[in-house]
């Protein structure tokens, strides 16, 4: 009875490691179009923060898991790898990436903030069109 009980808990175990792994950990959908919105639009919220906001530090946070999620979703997507919206997006999220990484306690420039807000909507008129 004993090895019987033994073999049903590994059992049970091995089923519930392989549906956690195949379940998807990321804030992300699956549906580019939507999921490429919601990313812009944290992104926008992040970059209208004030210097001074006591939620900075958890937002940022956010912003970075969301352009890691949107990354390693869709970098290898055939099917969207070629959009023009993608390839857009793609490079307002190195941008910003970037810039986190090298200097983390600095506020984003007004100039980056400027073209990530260009890229952006260039991103949203994409979508819009189908790309």
């Amino acid at each position: 009875m004993k090895r019987y009980w033994s073999r049903l808990l590994a059992l049970v175990l091995v089923v519930s490691i392989s549906l956690m792994g195949c379940s998807s950990p990321d804030s992300l959908t699956g549906d580019y179009r939507q999921d490429t919105l919601a990313v812009v639009q944290t992104l926008r919220n992040v970059l209208e923060l004030s210097d001074d906001s006591p939620n900075k530090a958890a937002v940022q946070a956010e912003a970075r898991q969301k352009i890691n999620d949107f990354s390693a979703r869709y970098q290898r997507a055939n099917s969207v790898s070629g959009l023009s919206s993608f390839t857009t997006m793609r490079t307002a999220l190195n941008s910003l990436a970037g810039h986190y990484s090298s200097y983390p306690n600095r506020p984003v420039p007004e100039k980056l903030k400027n073209r990530l807000e260009q890229e952006f909507n260039q991103v949203e008129a994409a979508l819009r069109r189908g790309g």
